[in-house]
């Protein structure tokens, strides 16, 4: 074994994650085009179509986002109509995000959108769910 095979793309687990991401996000494009929507939006409205209300802060845990990149985003789906940000009642401290009428109709166009891209993958149901858990593994190491 040569000292640089540690180098190689086919040795590097990092290559794979990163062009797989990159083409799945390709295949989302034009699906959420048609619901004016980025993918990170997206991801972001799946969690508020789950919560329907929920904190800033434990929004971006749940998204793996921090607060520099959830602030934007939630500013643009606010103009979109489709979010609410209001301040705890509380504690002032806390941003809560709510979903609109207009949020909660948006998931009624959004719900092809998992079946068109399970189509794209080349995975069957069971592959699928593995690799869910393998990447959730992955992730919650990196959380701890």
């Amino acid at each position: 074994m040569d000292k640089y095979d540690a180098l190689k793309l086919e040795n590097e687990i990092c290559f794979p994650f990163y062009a797989c991401s990159r083409e799945i996000i390709k295949q989302y494009k034009p699906l959420l085009d048609k619901l004016d929507l980025t993918y990170t939006q997206y991801i972001t409205m799946i969690a508020l179509w789950e919560k329907e209300s929920i904190n800033v802060k434990a929004l971006g845990e749940l998204l793996f986002l921090d607060s520099g990149t959830l602030t934007p985003l939630l500013k643009k789906l606010e103009a979109k109509g489709l979010v609410d940000r209001r301040r705890s009642e509380t504690d002032e401290r806390n941003l809560i995000i709510t979903l609109t009428e207009a949020g909660r109709a948006l998931r009624d166009k959004a719900i092809a959108v998992p079946e068109e891209i399970a189509k794209v993958t080349n995975l069957t149901a069971e592959e699928a769910a593995m690799l869910y858990c393998l990447l959730y593994k992955v992730l919650i190491t990196k959380k701890n």
